[in-house]
This record gives structure tokens, C-alpha cells and sequence, in this order.
């Protein structure tokens, strides 16, 4: 099922680009709001709110008029309050894979993947489980230098930094292209569909911000942070707009592994980020 007809789409793309219309704001044709889940919708809602349900959705950009003046939801409000953004986004989630050594070996004895998922649901969801995914597959070496010492191969807090920043930055009118996350014996590759927005360069990437999907990073400034034993953040939400994912992703990578972390833009269509496993 297509959300609008390709020529819509190519004139978002292109309107995406040159800042006029954020791809993530145009409402989906063929969605109502009751494609909307409460339960997913209302935990926006502020105590002081009593607004009605289209009223609270169209203020937090989850729902906005199409051409028509129907009331739809936003390509933000499926991604944040439908149960399965796949229904209208057919590559909305992340492609997990943790594979045996170093290389893509097809003919390794036992099989090549250790595991695999597509992970797809809300946004914040989709964060959650995909740094989960790394958890469950990744190694802990001990070391006896200073008593018992287990080192973890990533960081991830890093890791959590660099998938909610994929999952908000990436350019979701990219037709066919979908976040991947790769897992490796030394390494953790993540792919993000889209250039870089505005200016912004590889080298500046510590030091400037820019949202591709403003409705999108709003919301996601109003979700909680998981409660894992595994995160260990002093943000209370999974973002916070003050830029500080990426150099928390430098440092604390580089800190544990004694290799600073690698962007890399590829064909100017997809930004990869490599962190390379501790002990290597």
C-alpha cells in the first residue's frame, strides 16, 4: 500500500531537502486517526491538557489535513503512534544482524548469523530493542589484572546514542532503504538512510545540529528513557535537542575500545557509523 503517488513523493523529497516541506510533517493518504493507538498517543498528552483527540494530535504533529482537509495522521504520527509504521511504511524498522567473526562468511560451519530480527514497532521501541539486540549478542571478556574486571566489546550507552539518533535523522522518503545494524567480532556497523541535513559535514558532526524530522525529534524529547541495567545516562528522555548524542558516542566508544568511532558517508544516500569492539 503507497502513502501518496510518486510524484507527491519526489517533490517531498525535494522539498525535504531544500527546507520547505519536512517529509515527516505531509499527512499519509489511505490512514484515519483510528489507526492511531491510544495507548501510544496519549502519553503525549500534559497533565493540563484537555484538548480533544484531533485538537492534541494536529498540536503535536501527529495528525495534520491532507489536500482535502481530511484529518490524517503525519508520517510522524504513524512512526510514533501506530503500532506497525510498516503499514504505510514498508521500510520503518531495523534490519539486526550479528554475524560469526569478522566477515560476512557464508560458508562458516554452523551457519554465518548468530542472530537476526527485524525490529519494528514506535520509535522509541524500535530503540530499545535494537540496543537489546546488541546486548543479548555482543561478548564481556574478564580480565584478573586488578581483581575481576568484565569489559563489554561496546559501550552502549554509544550504542543507544547512535540508534536514536539513526532512527530521528534518517530520511524516511527514501523509498526502500531501512536502518541496518550489523554486528561483528570486532566491529558494529549501522547504517542510516540519507545524506547529511543542511551543512552539516562528517568533521562537524560533533559540534553542530540539525533535525531532518522535527515532529519526530519533538516526540521523541517526550519518551522516557528505557529502564535497563544497561544504560547509563543522565537524560531522562531519548533526546534532549542539545547535541550531545555524538560526542557522548565518540568518547565513550573510544574510552572503552582505544579506537575513536568512524562516519563515513556513502553515495551521498546513506551515512555509516562504524564502532570497533574493545580488545581489537
Amino acid at each position: 500500500m503507497k502513502i501518496v503517488d510518486i510524484t507527491r513523493t519526489r517533490l517531498f523529497q525535494h522539498n525535504s531537502q531544500t527546507r520547505l516541506i519536512r517529509f515527516d510533517e505531509q499527512p499519509v493518504s489511505m490512514a484515519g486517526l483510528d489507526d492511531l493507538s491510544p495507548d501510544l498517543w496519549e502519553r503525549f498528552r500534559t497533565p493540563r491538557s484537555d484538548d480533544d483527540r484531533e485538537v492534541l494530535l494536529r498540536k503535536l504533529g501527529i495528525a495534520s489535513a491532507d489536500d482535502d482537509g481530511t484529518i490524517r495522521p503525519t508520517v510522524a504520527g504513524v512512526l510514533m503512534a501506530s503500532a506497525d509504521p510498516r503499514r504505510w511504511l514498508p521500510n520503518a524498522y531495523i534490519q539486526a544482524v550479528a554475524y560469526r567473526g569478522d566477515q560476512i562468511q557464508s560458508d562458516a560451519p554452523g551457519g554465518y548469523q548468530l542472530d537476526a530480527a527485524d525490529i519494528a514497532g514506535p520509535l522509541d521501541s524500535q530503540v530499545e530493542e535494537a540496543c537489546r539486540f546488541v546486548a543479548r549478542n555482543m561478548k564481556t571478556a574478564a580480565f584478573k589484572d586488578q581483581g575481576r574486571r568484565d569489559v563489554p566489546q561496546f559501550d552502549l550507552t554509544a550504542v543507544f546514542e547512535a540508534v536514536v539518533n539513526a532512527v530521528s535523522h534518517r530520511d524516511y522518503s527514501i523509498y526502500g532503504s531501512k536502518i541496518r545494524l550489523r554486528l561483528f567480532g570486532n566491529r558494529l556497523e549501522l547504517y542510516s538512510p540519507g545524506t547529511l541535513p543542511n551543512t552539516i559535514t562528517i568533521e562537524s558532526l560533533a559540534f553542530r545540529q540539525s533535525a531532518r524530522n522535527e515532529a519526530v525529534c519533538s516526540l521523541l524529547t517526550k519518551c522516557a528513557v528505557p529502564d535497563a541495567p544497561w544504560l547509563t545516562t543522565e537524560r531522562r528522555t531519548l533526546m534532549d535537542k542539545r547535541g550531545e548524542g555524538v560526542p557522548i558516542i565518540l568518547s565513550n566508544s573510544e574510552r572503552l575500545s582505544g579506537q575513536e568511532p568512524e562516519y563515513r558517508l556513502l553515495d551521498d544516500a546513506e551515512l555509516l557509523l562504524t564502532i570497533y569492539a574493545a580488545g581489537e
